[in-house]
């Protein structure tokens, strides 16, 4: 069977990828795939995640293997075929291609078509894709667009002598009967 696979992300208008693979190909594959259609490095600790219809996310394929919940088994990707979890047509999976600000894209598995496959193609490429890794410049951006209130929160000036000790003089972190 052939997965033809979607792609969408939010953040960058027009954006969205297709791909094209034989169900037998691994998660890892399909990675490789996006990385190449991105123009990103491999260099992050990328994962994908399937969804439920409200895209909440269930069973995680990690690019290496980790600690994972109890409530789903640890998948790497190298290991894991597409056809292991991507079972019926409009199933939902997000690629966390960012993973520090937790930034990804939004796919479906759009078709399965009748036939074999060679390896991952991207066969449509619309859109220039978000940048992989969010900076701190584009953080402060967003931040100083943010019109904060400073009678309700505060000044960003900490003076020590306003803290209050009382309550806190006979905490002893190195006390086991703390924790």
């Amino acid at each position: 069977m052939i997965y033809k696979i979607t792609l969408l992300n939010d953040e960058v208008d027009g954006f969205k990828r297709v791909f094209e693979c034989d169900a037998d190909a691994t998660f890892l594959e399909l990675h490789k795939a996006i990385l190449a259609s991105c123009k990103y490095p491999d260099d992050q600790m990328t994962s994908f995640f399937m969804c439920n219809d409200r895209w909440e996310r269930e069973q995680e394929v990690t690019l290496v293997e980790m600690e994972s919940s109890f409530e789903y088994d640890n998948m790497v990707m190298e290991n894991t075929r597409l056809s292991d979890l991507l079972t019926e047509p409009k199933q939902k999976l997000v690629y966390v291609f960012d993973p520090m600000f937790d930034r990804y894209m939004f796919g479906e598995l759009a078709a399965i078509l009748p036939g074999t496959k060679e390896g991952v193609a991207c066969t449509e490429q619309k859109g220039k894709a978000p940048k992989q890794l969010e900076t701190e410049d584009i953080l402060n951006q967003k931040t100083s667009d943010l019109d904060i209130d400073e009678d309700f929160y505060g000044s960003d000036q900490y003076d020590a002598d306003e803290l209050d000790p009382e309550g806190f003089g006979d905490m002893n972190f190195d006390d086991s009967s703390l924790f």
